[in-house]
């Protein structure tokens, strides 16, 4: 049995590595750096919109975290097509995707608009709040078919090799949104001012016109591969189904996760409430590089499988995560050697930065371990073991973490230093599961 090399990979993977990570990265910054710069817009409308923008952005990704899935299903498959040699039939699970995004996304989008401002009247008690995130919430929700067309072909250009082109359709996005949103909120070139609405707007219609990039380059560069020239058979659809919900209930179930998260630190104090919240964005700084390696991982996971070289797959999730642990433990050594450097950014004041000093440290000394298990969770659903990653995910997070916790904060006063180290031992201990079940190689049997 190949357990864990020490030796780090050679050139040759290293730089395949790379070249399908980095693309991934550089899209998925891009989408922080312009997400703050869409936050200060609306900001400068008041407290109000920037409550309904910020709970309506929220609801939305929770509304959305299950169609999500989608992108699972269709690398999983398309790598997969890629190794076995069969590239003309790689854009089929593609075709597949855009369907399933159309018979999903759209009832369920017409469902949600009208209930939107009930929605968030659950969540908010302020009127003024919930006019204005009702309306910002259905802007959003009109871009749910776009938003689940597009996972499709991130799935598929990631699939088969070619996620540069996420990347720059990304980055076209993004910097779309903020135009878009800037003359949708302040009426600019003639356009009605729109306020907390029109930057909803602007991301629906940046997100439409990422689908319409997308078609265009498929039609240039995935033709030959089948792209909507059949319709997918019975059996492509199902297969996509059974890889697809077990990873989209698991997006879903993470969204809420975090909801709870920030629920039961609400019950330990607003300090310790606004820490974990700077934290949270922090630590996702950290998070986003360990996704992008994981989703270069499942693409070679995929593509070796498909030639059966299964010794091959192994191999790539070792790889890619000593790359990837690396990398992220590098980016992450300042904020354990200079924590007030990056908190002093977000917190101004003393005892809450002082409450925030040692979680972040820790935080950051086990983001590489951190990385781990986001790198084979990600090789884990490239082989088409969805079903399995979600028990774990869902059974760690739901029926023994988040109960714990609650118990511990409302009972036991845990402070929130306890709070933390109780969220990366729980982290930990779902990496050593995965890494577990890689080593069992039971995804080795999974067809897709």
């Amino acid at each position: 049995m190949l357990v864990f090399p020490l030796r780090f990979p050679p050139t040759e993977r290293r730089q395949r590595i790379l070249h399908l990570s980095m693309p991934i990265i550089g899209g998925m910054l891009s989408q922080n750096v312009l997400n703050l710069v869409d936050t200060a817009m609306v900001g400068s409308l008041g407290n109000a919109a920037l409550a309904a923008v910020g709970m309506g952005g929220f609801i939305n990704w929770m509304t959305m975290a299950f169609i999500t899935g989608l992108a699972t299903g269709v690398q999983a498959m398309a790598s997969r097509r890629v190794g076995e040699g069969r590239e003309n039939e790689s854009a089929v699970p593609l075709n597949g995707g855009l369907l399933l995004s159309l018979a999903l996304a759209a009832p369920w989008t017409l469902l949600l608009f009208f209930f939107a401002p009930t929605i968030f009247g659950w969540m908010n008690p302020d009127p003024e709040v919930v006019r204005i995130g009702g309306a910002y919430l259905q802007a959003r929700l009109l871009g749910m078919v776009a938003v689940a067309m597009n996972y499709s072909f991130r799935g598929y250009w990631n699939g088969v090799g070619l996620s540069q082109i996420y990347m720059r359709t990304l980055i076209v996005m993004h910097i779309s949104n903020v135009i878009l949103s800037w003359c949708l909120i302040y009426g600019k070139f003639g356009l009605p001012a729109m306020g907390a609405t029109g930057a909803g707007l602007g991301t629906t219609l940046s997100t439409y016109i990422g689908t319409a990039m997308y078609i265009f380059q498929a039609f240039k560069l995935a033709r030959h591969n089948g792209f909507l020239k059949s319709i997918p058979r019975g059996e492509t659809l199902m297969t996509m189904l059974k890889v697809s919900i077990p990873a989209g209930l698991q997006q879903l179930f993470f969204a809420g996760g975090m909801t709870a998260f920030f629920w039961i630190v609400g019950k330990v104090g607003t300090q310790e409430l606004a820490a974990s919240n700077v934290l949270v964005n922090i630590m996702l700084v950290g998070i986003l590089p360990g996704l992008a390696f994981g989703l270069a991982s499942a693409t070679l996971v995929g593509q070796a499988l498909g030639r059966k070289d299964l010794d091959d797959a192994k191999r790539w999730a070792w790889d890619v995560s000593k790359i990837a642990m690396t990398g992220v433990g590098l980016i992450t050594l300042p904020a354990v050697l200079f924590p007030d450097f990056f908190l002093g950014f977000f917190l101004h004041d003393a005892a809450t930065l002082s409450l925030a000093r040692w979680p972040l440290r820790l935080v950051a000394l086990t983001m590489a371990w951190d990385t781990l298990g986001s790198v084979i969770m990600q090789s884990l659903l490239g082989a088409g073991d969805s079903q399995r990653v979600m028990y774990v995910s869902i059974g760690f997070q739901w029926l023994l973490y988040l109960p714990l916790l609650y118990a511990g904060t409302v009972w036991g006063g845990m402070t929130l230093l306890m709070v933390w180290v109780a969220q990366i031992v729980y982290r930990a201990t779902q990496t050593l599961i995965f890494v577990g079940m890689w080593q069992q190689e039971k995804w080795k049997r999974v067809k897709v």
